[in-house]
């Protein structure tokens, strides 16, 4: 069974989020903030991450550069889940080091496919 890591800091997302997963047979774990993301991404090797932009502290940006800066987590895929529909974020979201961007709301087989497509790669 997969293990998805969700960083998001709105307890309702991490809910929702949450719910379409393990409803799907993922397992899951949750971080509120990319410092707590990160660390849970090296103590635990998910198999791919979603991860917010906008948090307070070290933005979804930023996290996804340092897990795609170390070597212990480099290998895992982020896929970017963000507000905000903007190519500007889609491009800079890539060049940090995300595989994938999806704009919320997010369909629940739109996302379940998504996740299996990146980890399959």
């Amino acid at each position: 069974m997969s293990t998805i890591l969700i960083i998001d800091d709105s307890p309702t997302e991490l809910h929702l989020f949450q719910n379409m997963l393990e409803k799907n047979g993922f397992d899951t774990l949750v971080a509120d903030n990319g410092e707590e993301g990160i660390k849970q991404a090296v103590s635990s090797r998910p198999d791919c991450i979603l991860m917010d932009i906008v948090m307070p502290g070290m933005n979804g940006f930023r996290a996804t550069r340092k897990l795609s800066q170390d070597p212990a987590t480099s290998a895992i895929p982020v896929i970017i889940i963000t507000g905000k529909a903007q190519e500007t974020d889609k491009i800079w979201g890539m060049r940090q080091g995300a595989v994938e961007y999806l704009v919320k709301p997010v369909a629940e087989k739109q996302l379940v496919q998504m996740i299996n497509t990146v980890m399959a790669a």
